[in-house]
């Protein structure tokens, strides 16, 4: 294999108890295993999340729902036993049997979406209930159903659907990471509006959920009645609710740096928080080349002196973001080899990458070189590429492995 991602059960089951602790007591924490668990790979970290507490699980669509069924019972968890698994993204009217079928739950926020549901729930028995969670649209013009005369519409739907039960109703947030932001306020304040109608329509939902990693941070720079934790237990206990949280990349290690004047406050979950990735590959060959050699396409690399080389396996095709590469007389990337820095020489390639192994002995073909890990993060990936850590972790196209 010439590369591969290993996953640090320790560290991911670690990121969950500190997500949950500051989470506070009481508040259950979805797990988002979504986009093959953030780049993780699903396989690996949906077994490990659910054996460390978590109830929910939530993922893009009802394929990587279906395929989260399989994988927990090849883990030997009982159906009964099994998390919860919630549909984020929403669905197609082709997929309600299939939801049904695995007792997968879907996010909705259209009439559209809930009649192809609804004619799935009348071909069942009598009396047969099929839940889902409600989303509203707070101010992202993404997903969901704005407060108001839509929010009406699709309530007095539901009305007269009685074999679909709203169980959850939730929003997201698009500014949680800067801190007292007044986006987040407003949001909050469409949330409570909508919240006020569903309890007008009769509706009394299980769950209110909002948030994500770095609302969870946040609630440290905004203590007290200004945090949206607190916010949130005040709005599901109006509603007869439990409140529940969600968190993704925050599993794996990882958040956005909090913005803002209260942004140092806000830093102890994210000091607690553990990389679980670490993703490796090997050194096809080793060669020396000479002064004035030129590394790579365009030859934007032009050695100063006598170098040996590495060539690894590994390029943008596999997720190595071609930003890394490494031109005469500016920064680039770096991997690590032997415990050491080895900077990128030249353009990273689709899948082959050329690095300085100069002043590392006993280099050699076969060794293993940590492209993500310990001495490199996919921050420093992201600062590099002009890009957050998500986007980095997400585009890893390596096999998972659990490692203890």
């Amino acid at each position: 294999m010439k590369s591969w991602v290993e996953i640090s059960e320790e560290r991911l089951s670690g990121n969950y108890h500190a997500l949950r602790t500051a989470a506070g007591a009481g508040i259950p924490l979805l797990a988002v295993v979504k986009a093959n668990a953030y780049g993780h790979g699903l396989a690996v970290c949906a077994p490990v999340l659910a054996k460390a507490g978590a109830r929910w699980l939530g993922v893009n669509d009802a394929e990587e729902g279906v395929a989260a069924r399989g994988i927990l019972a090849a883990a030997g968890i009982p159906v009964e036993l099994q998390p919860r698994i919630l549909i984020m993204g929403g669905s197609l009217p082709d997929e309600a049997d299939l939801l049904i079928e695995h007792d997968l739950t879907p996010v909705v926020w259209g009439v559209e979406q809930l009649e192809p549901l609804a004619a799935a729930v009348d071909r069942r028995e009598m009396g047969f209930r099929f839940r889902v969670h409600l989303e509203v649209d707070t101010g992202m013009a993404r997903q969901g159903v704005p407060p108001g005369e839509g929010l009406e519409t699709v309530l007095a739907w539901l009305a007269t659907h009685p074999g679909l039960r709203v169980e959850g109703v939730m929003t997201h947030f698009a500014s949680t990471e800067v801190a007292l932001s007044g986006q987040t306020l407003r949001q909050r304040e469409a949330f409570e509006q909508a919240m006020g109608q569903v309890t007008l329509a009769g509706i009394r939902p299980e769950l209110v959920h909002v948030g994500n990693s770095s609302m969870i941070d946040n609630c440290v720079a905004a203590a007290g009645e200004g945090s949206s934790v607190v916010w949130l237990r005040g709005v599901a206990a109006r509603a007869g609710s439990d409140a529940m949280l969600r968190a993704g990349i925050g599993l794996y290690g990882y958040c956005l740096t909090i913005e803002g004047e209260a942004g140092d406050a806000a830093s102890l979950v994210h000091e607690q928080l553990r990389p679980v990735m670490t993703w490796k590959t090997r050194v096809l060959a080793v060669r020396e080349i000479g002064r004035g050699d030129t590394v790579g396409y365009n030859g934007t690399y032009v050695a100063q002196r006598p170098m040996q080389v590495a060539l690894l396996a590994a390029g943008y095709a596999d997720g190595l973001r071609r930003e890394l590469s490494g031109p005469s007389g500016l920064p680039g990337g770096w991997v690590m080899v032997h415990g050491q820095e080895a900077a990128v020489l030249g353009r990273v390639s689709m899948n082959l990458t050329v690095v300085d192994v100069t002043e590392i002995p006993d280099v050699k073909m076969g060794d293993a070189v940590v492209l993500l890990g310990d001495g490199i993060t996919a921050e420093d990936h992201a600062r590099l590429a002009g890009t957050i850590s998500y986007e980095v972790l997400c585009g890893v196209r390596a096999e998972a492995r659990l490692v203890e």
